[in-house]
């Protein structure tokens, strides 16, 4: 085979996950997440590929496992752990905004894996069929993004809906893509009816999830403003204790001091504009517009860590029913700083 045979073939192991996942980025409607994150993702999924195949290989040579059962069940759980534990990380530091951002950003990881994997396999396999390096391009590789983009989607929404990342949040998300790995590789189809479903059914998905994530954003925004806008006003206003907040910060008086509750109400305050600042800057992007940096930023930054620090994390606990800002808000405070 001549080297530009082989360059041919890699390509095609390739060109497909990298084009679906420049489609994924051209459908994010915001235009949050930037090309330097994902190159990022792309090469932490290239160690998180290099680290499987020495696992894998690992295993296969040291235990008496079956080639077919590996296959099927050890290698989808071994590297959607790899895989997984960059999501995981990135929800720990509250870096996944959107649902939109957890798809681009999960087959980012996939892709990077399938970076590495794909052309190992060109040189372990006997077969350099051209017909086997577009199975491998447009099944195998785009299914890593795939199930990858999947997990970190389901772990978003669990994240989201139970007030942050823990553990076991991101447990049914990796069982969901241990399981579409395991399915693929049990072979219950011919490769080339699976490659077509996977083409066939993963842009559908996508393009779905997408939509669904922008309307509810937009609501998102509307409520938000308001919510903001109305706690600014109030404390704009001094008319703080007229209001819920105001009866809930009584009742924290009774437990912490008075320059306390003071730092309580500053940084509600503060994450309010912040908060504001932030939904402004999705609304700009949505309408192609880019806003210029706020120069005060790195202080209003430092200042919300001192007062948080001040506070300290049994007032911070007992703050939590009246301070709305979700992780959407701190993920976007985040990309502002930035």
């Amino acid at each position: 085979m001549t080297p530009i045979e082989a360059g041919v073939r890699i390509l095609l192991g390739l060109l497909p996950v990298f084009s679906f996942l420049i489609v994924l980025i051209l459908l994010d409607g915001y235009k949050l997440v930037r090309p330097r994150w994902v190159f990022h993702l792309i090469a932490v999924g290239a160690l998180a590929g290099a680290a499987g195949l020495i696992l894998n290989g690992f295993i296969l040579d040291h235990t008496a496992v079956n080639p077919s059962s590996f296959v099927r069940y050890i290698a989808p759980a071994t590297e959607e752990l790899l895989k997984g534990a960059v999501v995981v990380f990135l929800l720990a530091r509250r870096r996944i905004g959107f649902l939109v951002d957890a798809a681009i950003f999960g087959f980012a990881v996939g892709a990077g894996f399938a970076l590495v994997e794909n052309p190992s396999y060109f040189f372990i396999l006997e077969d350099r069929s051209l017909a086997l390096w577009v199975v491998r391009g447009f099944g195998t590789a785009v299914m890593h993004g795939g199930v990858t983009a999947i997990f970190a989607m389901v772990s978003k929404v669990l994240a989201d809906r139970h007030g942050g990342a823990r553990v076991w949040i991101c447990v049914p998300g990796y069982v969901v893509a241990w399981a579409l790995h395991s399915l693929f590789n049990h072979f219950f189809f011919s490769p080339y009816v699976s490659t077509v479903l996977i083409l066939t059914v993963l842009p559908a998905f996508f393009i779905t999830i997408f939509r669904l994530s922008e309307g509810h954003t937009r609501d998102w925004l509307g409520v938000g403003f308001d919510t903001d806008a109305e706690l600014l006003e109030l404390i704009g206003e001094g008319r703080v204790s007229e209001s819920r907040l105001g009866g809930y910060l009584e009742e924290l008086k009774q437990r912490f001091p008075p320059e306390t509750v003071a730092d309580m109400l500053c940084l509600l305050r503060l994450r309010a504009e912040l908060s504001i600042r932030a939904k402004g800057v999705l609304l700009a992007r949505e309408a192609g517009f880019t806003l210029p940096p706020d120069p005060e930023m790195d202080e209003r930054l430092t200042e919300i860590d001192y007062l948080e620090q001040n506070i300290g994390p049994t007032g911070l606990l007992s703050l939590h029913p009246v301070r709305h800002m979700s992780d959407r808000e701190l993920w976007q405070i985040h990309a502002l700083a930035r």
